[in-house]
């Protein structure tokens, strides 16, 4: 077993930095560390750990440019991406802080017979974050703020794409003045995490990731008592009706489909257009693929860089090919091609069908088909046709009309004229094998407590 861990910059196959894996000795010993702090932690009034996630959100602001650029050195992500992807995991943190009092709060009962009853909402205790590296930060965010915030410790597994950002999230905690053990980076390989995840150490587990890796994951908890969240895979449908205005909506979808690379579990995937604008939608789209600059990420005008890791290259290909073989009309964009492996242009498929892949299983890329449809009877039943629930959108002028669509999709999050972005002030959740828990909002905040029921006869 490798006792180092090799970052590999995708974009140009150079290892850029190595380091060293946790065993399940050093790992066992952080995490009991982080028990203790979080015993001390519990105690700390809300408005003080609200200041503490502020001052740690300042060590980001500080250093956007040096932790932008280690995005993009370690998954291929443009750094105009990069940027804002500094400044709106900021953003998301902020917000819970906004939440966090009224969140927190007891729940008070009115006084009867005597007793004085009320709720108090307390943490949990140690929460592993297992997070994914497509949006290192802002995916890792939305269990450590609010876990922190609700009076818990985290031990951050960050992907081994990107565990610089794991770090990130460490140094910010330690900048901001909090106790050793308050956010701790844990680099491990499959066999130590899942030691700590049976370790009876950690009390909640929070993974984003694959439906294959949240399988592996829940399987791993096994007998243990632990609540676990899980963010997995989205195939996501997006609906244009025959009263969509084309001008907004073919930009913002295929910003969708194309932002990161479609390296996203909320990025569009799949689209259904009314027939009278299909063909004005398809040639929209083309023009929309086409003038995406793809190249080296670190160029500030750069559109798309590298697909962060060869085997993601590997599914679309297979995705692509199954499709072509089952009729599908593949435009590509028309290049140039990149240097490196981990590069691939852009398509958009007509001509497909629910029996092709690449309409019914996650392809992580950017790749989309796109299918014609006769009402919104065959919208809807498409659009739900699928074993995924993350994100659906509806694309019109007619917001009664969207909301009897939205009533009937089953997804976690229903847009309207917009997709493949989060409000940190509504609850992340998914259905079906796109997960189960919840992060941001009030509700996720409180998903990282349990309640603890306080009965008190006060009157003899």
């Amino acid at each position: 077993m490798a006792s180092y861990l090799e970052l590999i910059n995708p974009a140009n196959g150079e290892k850029f930095r190595e380091l060293p894996y946790h065993n399940w000795e050093e790992a066992k010993a952080l995490l009991l560390q982080a028990g203790n702090t979080q015993k001390q932690w519990r105690h700390t009034e809300i408005s003080g750990r609200i200041q503490l996630v502020k001052a740690a959100m300042d060590y980001f602001r500080d250093n956007q440019k040096n932790i932008a650029e280690d995005i993009t050195r370690q998954m291929g992500k443009p750094i105009s991406q990069s940027l804002n992807e500094v400044m709106g995991m900021i953003h998301r943190a902020e917000v819970c802080c906004d939440l966090a009092e009224d969140a927190l709060k007891d729940i008070t009962l009115p006084k009867a017979n005597g007793l004085r009853r009320f709720i108090k909402r307390e943490p949990l205790g140690v929460v592993l974050d297992i997070a994914a590296w497509n949006y290192p930060l802002l995916i890792a965010v939305n269990v450590i703020a609010p876990a922190v915030l609700a009076g818990n410790t985290v031990a951050i597994k960050h992907s081994s794409l990107t565990p610089l950002c794991g770090k990130a999230f460490e140094d910010a905690f330690k900048f901001a003045g909090a106790p050793d053990g308050l956010v701790t980076s844990l680099i491990m390989d499959h066999q130590t995490t899942e030691q700590v995840i049976q370790s009876g150490l950690i009390q909640h587990l929070a993974f984003t990731g694959s439906v294959a890796g949240g399988r592996r994951v829940k399987a791993s908890a096994g007998s243990q008592f632990i609540e676990t969240g899980l963010e997995l895979g989205g195939k996501d449908p997006a609906y244009i009706r025959e009263d969509a205005d084309l001008d907004l909506t073919i930009s913002n979808v295929m910003d969708g489909v194309f932002y990161n690379a479609g390296q996203s579990c909320c990025a569009v995937e799949r689209i259904y257009v009314h027939e009278s604008l299909f063909d004005e939608f398809v040639a929209g789209a083309i023009e929309c693929m086409n003038n995406l600059k793809i190249g080296d990420p670190n160029n500030e005008s750069t559109d798309m860089g590298s697909l962060a890791q060869y085997s993601g290259l590997e599914t679309i290909q297979k995705q692509l090919a199954e499709a072509e073989e089952k009729g599908a009309v593949i435009t590509r964009h028309p290049g140039p091609f990149p240097d490196g492996e981990n590069y691939l242009l852009p398509a958009i498929l007509t001509k497909v069908n629910h029996n092709m892949e690449i309409m019914m299983e996650e392809t992580f890329g950017p790749i989309v088909g796109i299918m014609p449809v006769k009402s919104d009877l065959e919208a809807i039943e498409l659009m739900n046709d699928s074993p995924y629930g993350l994100t659906a959108s509806v694309w019109t002028r007619d917001t009664e009309k969207a909301l009897e669509i939205g009533n009937q999709i089953e997804t976690g999050t229903f847009y309207m004229n917009r997709c493949d972005v989060l409000d940190p002030a509504l609850p992340w959740v998914g259905v079906k094998d796109s997960g189960k828990g919840c992060t941001l909002s009030v509700l996720g905040l409180q998903q990282l407590t349990r309640p603890k029921s306080f009965n008190l006869k006060i009157d003899r």
